[in-house]
């Protein structure tokens, strides 16, 4: 049967896409280029680890029972009244997003282009991506003209994985379409996946929702892990700070501090220098202008970057203050992935911190319920199986991520040494960051 809805991409972005969709009642189809994607999906695994711990054997099979299935051949997006890009953008080695997978993806999509099909993007871009890369790649592609043959929007996702509270009905859709008409069409799809659909201005302001929200993220992080090496400094019980400050009711928010920041949400501190998505006025027209770069966000960069080295030297002055060194020292990392009950390893600090630990001379080893291999400088990290048994034999246990199967209060008995860098163990147990 002919499907509703095309998700482009199966990652982090596609599949709760695609979860949300058909328990909605919406037959969904989803196209991925790599064969081996479908093929995981339609034997009831995930394509990739990014989302081990948020959904199970047991979603995939009930997304399949309401109407899902996939495929390779892309002249089946050409038979859907909506399609829904979701393709990676990761940092490229200039730092700035590359969007070779969502070129790819829109080029597919066009070849096969009908009128009066609703296309939004959903990956993480620059402000001005929709309209001047995404556009004249669907429009040259298929014939037809944006807001006037087919509409065209952006809505940033918002997906938190792992998070218990706010899934994908409960969190509110931002909307963005090239047209009034284009908001509302894509607005008409959201409305039957979430309760509350928020309409911007435009798609640049939908995008520039995503940057904001992603910066926000990580200046506050910044903001607790610059506290966290100041109370250090200052023989300061941060935690303690922290929890007493959480009881103002007005005009603060809570972070903590941690070894690092991971997640796909890259900050973005200035436009791309290229011609990919440039800087313009805030209404078509006007001449386009370089972006300003935002200094505080590359600071925020810059602190959240320093924190892995930061951990790394604590690991070897806690080792030196109980007479042992770096050097040949049993050092095991707990939670390697960027947040907890997760198994999507993208950005997390625990690889930098590994291979800093191997650089000093120490004998690495992790854990994580999630993740069943880990390689670190192209090698394979050993993985301690039996968890308790590990930590009794390892100089130094090293918390990086607190999923919610580790007993920190049974773990630190055993512990010869433990620093927990995320302040979730009981007070008096561990060494803090």
């Amino acid at each position: 049967m002919p499907a509703d809805l095309a998700v482009i991409g199966l990652g982090h972005l596609g599949i709760p896409l695609v979860q949300a969709a058909t328990a909605a009642g919406v037959r969904t189809l989803g196209y991925d280029p790599d064969p081996r994607a479908a093929a995981d999906l339609r034997a009831g695994r995930l394509p990739s680890g990014a989302l081990d711990g948020a959904l199970t054997a047991a979603d995939l099979r009930r997304m399949a029972a309401g109407g899902f299935r996939t495929t390779t051949d892309p002249t089946e997006l050409g038979r859907v009244h909506t399609a829904v890009i979701c393709a990676p953008t990761p940092l490229g080695e200039d730092g700035t997003v590359a969007l070779a997978a969502v070129g790819e993806a829109a080029r597919a999509l066009a070849a096969h282009l009908r009128p009066h099909t609703t296309v939004v993007l959903e990956s993480a871009v620059y402000p001005g991506t929709t309209e001047e890369f995404l556009r004249p790649i669907l429009e040259d592609g298929s014939g037809l003209r944006a807001g006037r043959d087919f509409h065209l929007a952006y809505s940033p996702g918002r997906l938190d994985p792992g998070n218990r509270t706010y899934g994908y009905a409960g969190t509110p859709k931002v909307i963005g379409g090239l047209t009034p008409a284009c908001t509302e069409a894509a607005a008409a799809f959201y409305g039957r996946l979430t309760e509350k659909v928020v309409r911007a201005r435009g798609p640049r302001e939908a995008e520039t929702v995503k940057v904001l929200e992603t910066n926000y993220r990580h200046v506050n992080i910044a903001l607790v892990n610059e506290m966290a090496v100041f109370c250090r400094d200052l023989g300061v019980d941060l935690w303690d700070v922290i929890r007493c400050a959480e009881t103002k009711p007005f005009g603060f928010q809570a972070f903590r501090p941690g070894p690092g920041v991971g997640g796909h949400g890259v900050p973005m501190a200035h436009a791309p220098s290229g011609s990919a998505a440039p800087s313009r006025a805030d209404r078509p027209g006007r001449p386009a202008r370089p972006g300003r770069p935002l200094a505080m966000v590359e600071l925020a960069q810059q602190v959240n970057g320093r924190m892995p080295g930061y951990v790394t030297r604590r690991c070897a002055a806690l080792l030196n203050e109980h007479g042992k060194s770096a050097r040949g020292a049993r050092v095991l990392l707990l939670g390697v992935s960027y947040k907890p009950d997760v198994g999507d390893q993208e950005g997390a600090p625990a690889g930098e911190i590994a291979s800093r630990l191997m650089d000093l001379g120490a004998q690495v080893s992790f854990h994580d319920p999630f993740v069943a291999r880990w390689r670190v400088l192209g090698r394979p990290v050993p993985r301690a199986d039996a968890l308790y048994e590990a930590v009794a034999e390892a100089d130094l246990t090293v918390l990086l991520q607190h999923h919610r199967t580790y007993d920190l209060q049974g773990l630190a008995v055993k512990a010869q040494l433990l620093l927990d860098t995320r302040g979730a163990s009981p007070a008096g147990t561990a060494h803090r960051l």
